[in-house]
């Protein structure tokens, strides 16, 4: 019986011994953390808000506009998958005085880089990278450009230099 006794004692010496570690608490805080400043970030990089900026519909269309109004155009070059692009569509364009000096100095335009329609004014303005803003007279010829990311202070003082070169 003794034998039996000893094989009893060790299955529950054993059973305890198999008692699962337990993970720090900082690590539960750390990956939760990770977790919602991911989501969040990737929420704050998709989102672009809508704005009142009165975007022609194509390059013919604004160019016509321009001719009958006088103003200078602004090409944006965009892509639907450009990070970039919504970051300064939400914090450049959406802004209330940007959206005012757009509509009250240019025509603006834009341009989506995937789109087959867009591959020609793509091509002349050599536009490979995203995001592209480039300020043209009404026939098309650039006065100014920026190529990558720019912020609304750079966005307005861009604005301002081409109301100084009009003028």
């Amino acid at each position: 019986m003794k034998t039996s006794d000893s094989s009893s004692e060790n299955s529950s010496t054993d059973s305890s011994e198999v008692v699962k570690k337990q993970s720090h608490p900082f690590w539960k805080f750390f990956w939760l953390f990770f977790l919602v400043a991911s989501l969040t970030y990737a929420w704050y990089s998709f989102y672009a808000p809508s704005n009142d900026v009165a975007w022609a519909e194509n390059m013919a269309a604004a160019q016509e506009i321009a001719n009958d109004s006088d103003k200078e155009m602004m090409l944006f070059f965009t892509g639907k998958w450009c990070s970039p692009c919504r970051i300064m569509k939400r914090e450049v364009f959406a802004d209330k005085e940007v959206m005012k000096a757009i509509n009250s100095q240019v025509i603006p335009v834009i341009i989506d880089v995937d789109d087959p329609n867009s591959a020609d004014i793509v091509k002349r303005y050599n536009a490979g990278l995203t995001p592209i803003t480039i300020f043209t007279n009404h026939q098309g010829e650039v006065i100014d450009y920026a190529v990558g990311k720019i912020d609304k202070t750079q966005f307005l003082e861009m604005l301002k230099n081409l109301k100084t070169a009009g003028s």
